[in-house]
């Protein structure tokens, strides 16, 4: 194995950065040094990319881990992770809050230290590591936009709400632009815009960036790197892979979206990719009343997505769907499934896995649309409702469902108690719509009938509260 090397800057800097520790510079000998020295070494902003990296991947694991369990995408069926996200109940005395509102602390200041302080005294810095730095600083603010309802955007300073941090997140990635070197860079930056822009409800701005995107790449991809061998560790994999979390069982065919087929093998997080522009593009022409270019956009997006790698010959033998936890879920294909009571049964989302079997599992994008369910949808509310389990699927396992519901986090108790203007977000947003005491996660199994029946189609649940000010943003 290879040896890690840590620096440990001064106290202060440690103390604002979390991330120093996770530093890996090969060529410096004396782990102990302070920041005068690792700033006049040889690799510095070598070393501290490596670090944010680092710290980045590990942050972005938790993310989807917690936001997961927050979801109708898993039920956290053990007794590790939170129990309570399920609900969901979230309280801003929460650890599990404090640690992901420190997380974007975290990936904003280790970016504004590299960009800022180290940058101008390492004369190797590039191109590539400024794009790095400045895209992690710009993802900071599209979490704390995404999920939560304010938080600060500088160190110690006022809180910021959630739509001043997605304004922020542009002008950050428009600095971003300045260094990227690749047209796959360029798609993802545009495509990050986008994912802005819709959130904020710009749909000119949402399409204009998804169109810029595509067209300088239909099938980029970008992704977070983990590395088992130095135990930067995927905790969502840690999760999925494992028997902690059960997928909702019309999901069960995308899980394990992160598996493991050595036993030191973290499997990368997808952070970007093509399939987000033309969802975009899709709900922009709902929104317009364009159903048949809404479809064009879904046909092409399918085309897409069967064009993406599967895992097969994949053994998930140990995974009983129980397994010691809370309640059974389906581990036959004999289940059929139905979005909830009185809709069609669907065959072909439950996986056999059990001896013999072994599964095939997309880990980049999967669906279980077809061109036949995009040609038989009627009205603006219909398809629009396939459109979001299309991109239920094609984002699942990668915490991106949670900002869909328009559930927002609170700002932490530490946050609260040290900043005045904090006191307005102490409380979870929650929308009216969403079921309570684990809802989300019921269904009904029939084991005779082998019918399994969801109790709440959130889909569309989602699309009857279309007009609402938190979900479905084209709309309201």
């Amino acid at each position: 194995m290879k040896a890690i090397n840590y620096i440990f800057l001064s106290v202060a800097t440690c103390f604002t950065l979390n991330s120093c520790e996770l530093l890996q510079p090969d060529d410096i000998i004396n782990p102990n040094v302070d920041e005068n020295t690792f700033l006049n070494s040889a690799n510095a902003m070598q070393a501290w990319v490596n670090g944010a990296n680092s710290s980045f991947a590990e942050s972005i694991g938790s993310y989807c881990e917690l936001m997961e369990i927050m979801s109708d995408n898993y039920f956290n069926n053990y007794s590790q992770s939170s129990k309570v996200f399920d609900i969901p109940k979230i309280l801003y005395t929460d650890l599990d809050v404090t640690n992901l509102q420190r997380y974007i602390g975290t990936m904003r200041e280790s970016a504004d230290y590299g960009i800022n302080v180290v940058a101008p005294v390492d004369a190797k810095t590039t191109k590539s590591d400024l794009f790095n730095l400045y895209y992690i600083k710009a993802y900071a603010y599209i979490l704390a936009g995404e999920y939560f309802r304010a938080l600060p955007d500088t160190d110690g300073g006022d809180v910021k709400t959630w739509d001043e941090q997605l304004k922020t997140a542009v002008e950050v990635l428009d600095k971003a632009l300045e260094y990227v070197e690749t047209d796959e860079d360029k798609a993802f930056i545009h495509t990050l815009k986008a994912r802005v822009y819709y959130r904020l409800g710009d749909k000119q701005n949402a399409v204009n960036e998804s169109q810029t995107a595509l067209s300088f790449s239909g099938d980029f991809v970008k992704q977070v790197q983990f590395d088992g061998v130095n135990d930067v560790l995927n905790s969502i994999q840690t999760a999925t892979w494992g028997t902690w979390f059960q997928p909702l069982p019309r999901l069960d065919f995308l899980d394990p979206k992160y598996f493991k087929l050595t036993s030191t093998e973290e499997r990368p997080i997808n952070i970007g990719k093509a399939e987000e522009d033309y969802l975009i593009l899709a709900e922009a022409a709902l929104s317009d009343n364009d159903i048949d270019g809404a479809k064009g956009y879904m046909k092409q997006l399918l085309t897409l997505v069967k064009s993406r790698p599967i895992q097969t010959d994949l053994n998930d033998q140990l995974e009983g769907r129980f397994n010691g936890g809370y309640k059974h879920y389906p581990n036959s294909s004999e289940y059929v499934v139905a979005a909830s009571e009185g809709e069609e049964y669907r065959s072909g989302l439950v996986l056999d896995r059990q001896a013999p079997h072994l599964i095939s599992v997309p880990y980049i994008s999967g669906t279980s649309v077809s061109e036949e369910m995009i040609n038989k949808t009627s009205g603006v509310d219909e398809t629009l409702e396939l459109l979001y389990l299309m991109r239920q699927e094609i984002f699942f396992a990668e915490g991106r469902r949670v900002a869909d519901l328009g559930i927002k986090l609170p700002v932490c108790e530490v946050e609260a108690a040290n900043t005045p203007s904090a006191q307005p977000y102490m409380e979870a947003l929650i929308p009216s719509f969403i079921p309570l005491n684990q809802g989300m996660d019921d269904f009904t199994m029939d084991e005779t009938t082998k019918k399994v029946t969801i109790r709440y189609n959130m889909n569309k649940i989602i699309v009857e509260n279309k007009s609402s000010e938190y979900v479905v943003p084209f709309f309201n």
